[in-house]
């Protein structure tokens, strides 16, 4: 590989979604995950869940953006919160909230809820990396219940290995547990409060 080759990845990576009929034009980097392409985890997650128009939403570990951006046009009416531990993902994701237009979405940067604050959602989504470990996932969970308003709805999507661990940590912190959708590699669960 030459110097040439290696500074034409340097240019950003385009992609073009639609889920649920929610175009968006999205640009990423190498180092980001999935980058050329929405992956299959978070398209499954976006396809099953309950989205109202209203709905202040949190995409925690947004990445570049794809399941925040969506939920801020299936939400219009409300604000959704997109973070990330990444300045390099908080920057793409506001700059792809600025591209798409949609003004209704934040990008933030948070390890987990750390700069959250206060702030009170109706919905909750993450795609959960793998290899977080189990101590920074019972975080999240209790982190989650704490920013739901009474209500509301926290979507995991994870790779199938975790589905049993999810179905008894998310029945231990909320007192209940669903499973809205197995898919081949992943596992779409909900926990309401």
């Amino acid at each position: 590989m030459n110097r040439a080759q290696v500074d034409a990845f340097r240019q950003d990576i385009t992609l073009s979604t639609d889920v649920r009929g929610v175009p968006l034009n999205l640009h990423s980097t190498w180092g980001l995950f999935s980058p050329r392409e929405l992956d299959d985890g978070s398209r499954l997650l976006l396809e099953h869940i309950e989205v109202h128009p209203q709905d202040d939403c949190l995409d925690l570990g947004c990445g570049y953006g794809p399941i925040g951006l969506t939920l801020a046009r299936l939400a219009p009416q409300g604000q959704t919160l997109m973070v990330d531990k990444d300045f390099v993902a908080v920057d793409y994701a506001a700059r792809n909230a600025r591209l798409n237009r949609i003004d209704n979405a934040q990008a933030l940067l948070s390890n987990g809820f750390s700069a959250v604050g206060n702030r009170q959602f109706d919905l909750i989504v993450s795609n959960i990396p793998a290899k977080v470990g189990k101590e920074m996932l019972y975080i999240f969970l209790y982190d989650a219940l704490d920013r739901l308003k009474p209500g509301g709805r926290l979507y995991f999507v994870s790779i199938n290995g975790l589905r049993e661990f999810f179905k008894r940590t998310m029945n231990e912190v909320f007192g209940n547990y669903e499973k809205v959708k197995q898919g081949k590699d992943y596992t779409v669960s909900l926990a309401r409060r």
